[in-house]
């Protein structure tokens, strides 16, 4: 098999060789062969990049509305165009079911939502007696994560342009092939020279230049809680405004009242997202005490039934590999630890499944048995791996769902609207799921440790923006 090298990078309006030497390979997940490496961006380049967005930010600031929806546009077609070498690239780098194709569309979705958000945004609002002025916030230093790389590019991007910010990208090393298919297609859109820089390279190398810089404004970061709080701190200094989406540990409260085959499937989908891979994955289970046993025997039916591991081209295949060997053995070791802490294991369980000896596969798990307090309820596995919680009325559901660092996502299962409506209500999560409702351009972010701002829509588009207000 041909290796895919990737040795460019791009800054400026052109695809240049990076200062930096490192080679980092890249595997195939599902067969854990090396596939391609790619050269990593150093220091210099990321100060090259930042130089080339500050140059380009005076004119790209002073854009108009209707330019600036021109460029997305532009943007948006040739991402779309792009689909098929996207879509074969989630697959061999990332191992993403074929069958969630959904999530490559969303890369070219993104800036179709932003057109439309742009398109009745309001810059000017009056206040008494001032005029309120939304002014872009400068430049933007966006950090995206491997676990939806092409969408968090295409979102982060196509809101930072729509406020008039420029921006240096810095994608995860894990996700290169899927950075260089889209880069691509942002070069052929053909926007200003250095209002697009993308630097692919290491976080504590190219993230920290980017985080710390007094000419980087903004910075946009998905990503872990722990990396997180380090940006947070390194952005300080410079009183960078901060837009971070951390991690979750998203509760799917199943009512009394709900259909049990029903909720069940839409809450075990919601906690297999991407392969479990998800910040928004639905990884704690609630369940009324009086239907515990009912609701395990459902689960252990639906899991190998609607819910199969194995080859990503499979279009049977609903969970796919973990992203890396580390990520398996992290996996791994939360499994082997819910089980020392007394968990007990209805479906699943360590070591791979079966048949599948190679590549970075999990057994698709879930817990029974488990109180809060563990390890398996309370910290982000990134894996398929599920606690199934046991509670008492709604008031016992609702201080479980919210007892946790975490308020990023949370999920209702019920059959009367209004009552999953009054319990969404209490729950501290930045967006409430009812039976599957989904808004893409909602207001997106965490309470507590899930992060600080919100991205999409309207409230992604003014965590660009300053309000300058000026008296008349």
């Amino acid at each position: 098999m041909q290796r895919n090298i990737i040795d460019k990078i791009y800054i400026d309006g052109e695809f240049v060789t990076p200062h930096g030497t490192e080679e980092f390979d890249l595997h195939n997940p599902a067969t854990g062969e090396v596939i391609g490496q790619v050269r990593l961006a150093d220091e210099a380049d990321a100060h090259a990049a930042v130089a080339a967005a500050k140059r380009a930010l005076p004119a790209w600031s002073a854009t108009s509305r209707e330019e600036r929806i021109d460029a997305l546009g532009r943007l948006q077609a040739a991402v779309a165009a792009q689909r098929d070498d996207l879509l074969e690239a989630v697959t061999v780098e990332y191992g993403g079911p074929q069958r969630h194709s959904f999530l490559v569309d969303a890369a070219a979705g993104a800036f179709a939502g932003m057109i439309s958000t742009l398109a009745e945004f309001d810059f000017t609002r009056r206040i008494g007696q001032a005029e309120v002025e939304l002014a872009p916030a400068g430049v933007a230093g966006l950090i995206t994560p491997w676990n939806s790389d092409a969408f968090f590019i295409c979102d982060k991007l196509a809101t930072a342009l729509a406020a008039g910010c420029t921006v240096v990208i810095k994608p995860s090393e894990l996700s290169a092939t899927q950075t260089q298919v889209i880069t691509q297609a942002l070069h052929e859109a053909g926007l200003p020279r250095g209002v697009v820089n993308v630097v692919t390279g290491r976080g504590d190398v190219v993230g920290s230049v980017i985080t710390r810089h007094p000419d980087v404004s903004k910075i946009s970061f998905t990503g872990s809680t722990a990396t997180g709080k380090v940006i947070a701190s390194q952005a300080v200094d410079t009183l960078k405004r901060l837009t971070l989406e951390l991690g979750g540990k998203s509760p799917s409260i199943v009512l009394d009242d709900a259909d049990l085959g029903q909720a069940l499937t839409g809450a075990l989908a919601a906690g297999f997202v991407n392969s479990g891979q998800a910040c928004v994955a639905g990884t704690r289970i609630l369940v009324p005490e009086g239907r515990i046993d009912e609701a395990l025997a459902l689960i252990a039916k639906k899991v190998p039934e609607e819910f199969p591991v194995g080859d990503p081209r499979d279009p049977a295949t609903s969970i796919g590999p973990m992203v890396s060997e580390r990520q398996w053995e992290r996996v791994q070791s939360y499994i082997r630890r819910g089980m020392e802490e007394g968990a007990r294991v209805v479906v699943g369980g360590p070591g791979r499944p079966e048949g599948l000896g190679n590549g970075y596969f999990v057994r698709p798990t879930v817990f029974a048995d488990v109180t809060n307090d563990m390890t398996i309820a309370q910290e982000e596995i990134f894996g398929p791996v599920l606690s199934v919680i046991t509670y008492r009325n709604d008031d016992h559901a609702v201080d479980i769902a919210n007892d946790t660092t975490y308020g990023l996502h949370a999920y209702v299962f019920s059959s009367d609207p209004q009552r999953a409506r009054r319990i969404a209500s209490r729950l501290e999560a930045g967006r409430v799921s009812i039976n599957g409702g989904y808004e893409p351009l909602s207001p997106f972010g965490g309470f507590k440790q899930s992060g600080i701002g919100r991205e999409y829509g309207v409230f992604g588009l003014e965590g660009f923006l300053e309000p300058r207000s000026v008296m008349l």
